[in-house]
């Protein structure tokens, strides 16, 4: 989480009136039209790509365990700024995947 690449971050955090406490549901229900909604009144992030939102690792759909983890806590600028870097590391790791998937059309190699 150091590379200076994470630092463009792609996403906004938009405030509704929520005050920023994380009350998230299923992921179905928070996921919509590249935004993640944090709770009922609206509080979220935009600008997810679908892929990235869907992206897991070790059986767990990552953006969406990260807010899960925080549920009922506010997040603090620091967090919102972390989850933005989380989202831009994901998007960077799925173009590494597609390189090398490009790379090595066939696997295991024979």
């Amino acid at each position: 989480m150091k590379s200076p690449k994470l630092d463009n971050l792609i996403t906004q955090f938009v405030e509704n009136g929520g005050g920023k406490e994380v009350a998230i549901g299923t992921a179905k229900k928070a996921y919509s039209n590249n935004k993640v909604t944090i709770n009922k009144k609206g509080d979220g992030f935009i600008g997810i790509p679908e892929e990235v939102w869907n992206f897991h690792v070790g059986g767990y759909q990552v953006c969406h365990k990260w807010l899960k983890d925080r549920k009922n806590r506010i997040l603090s600028e620091e967090d919102i700024q972390h989850y933005q870097r989380i989202v831009v590391a994901l998007q960077e790791t799925i173009k590494l995947m597609n390189k090398i998937d490009q790379a090595i059309p066939e696997f295991p190699l024979q």
